[in-house]
């Protein structure tokens, strides 16, 4: 069992290692549509990346529509094991949109053994999430 301390630590230690390992400015906040965000995820039990849809409703839905109507086009030419949701609830009880995909084998942020794991997938994934944005960021775009 890890203090407080201790954990925020070992996330400080294994965020500063994973940018020195795979130096690229990734697009997280910065997608250019309001609301749409990508995040990396890494706790205790699992890792993940995902794509949030977190604007008000309306713009949310007609995102959300259009993502799943490239759905086939993700899984087909990108990530097969993408996971639609298309209500994901957060510990805090915040309503999105998230599509997302989880690293298949038990990790946790505390066990550096796993580390380089959740990094390398990280690395290959995201790009390859973010490819598909970039390829149908202007279908995706809410009008």
């Amino acid at each position: 069992m890890f203090s407080k301390e201790e954990s925020r630590a070992l996330r400080q230690e294994f965020w500063t290692s994973f940018g020195k390992s795979f130096p690229r400015k990734w697009l997280l906040y910065n997608t250019k549509i309001k609301g749409v965000a990508f995040k990396f995820h890494f706790d205790t039990t699992s890792a993940l990346i995902a794509l949030d849809l977190e604007d008000d409703l309306e713009n949310r839905i007609n995102c959300w529509e259009k993502l799943v109507a490239l759905k086939s086009i993700l899984r087909n030419d990108y990530l097969p094991d993408a996971i639609y949701e298309e209500e994901f609830y957060l510990e805090n009880g915040k309503e999105l949109s998230r599509i997302y995909i989880s690293i298949p084998q038990k990790v946790s942020i505390h066990n550096k053994n796993t580390w380089r794991a959740v990094m390398e997938f990280f690395n290959t994934n995201m790009i390859l999430f973010e490819s598909f944005f970039e390829e149908y960021r202007d279908i995706i775009k809410v009008s």
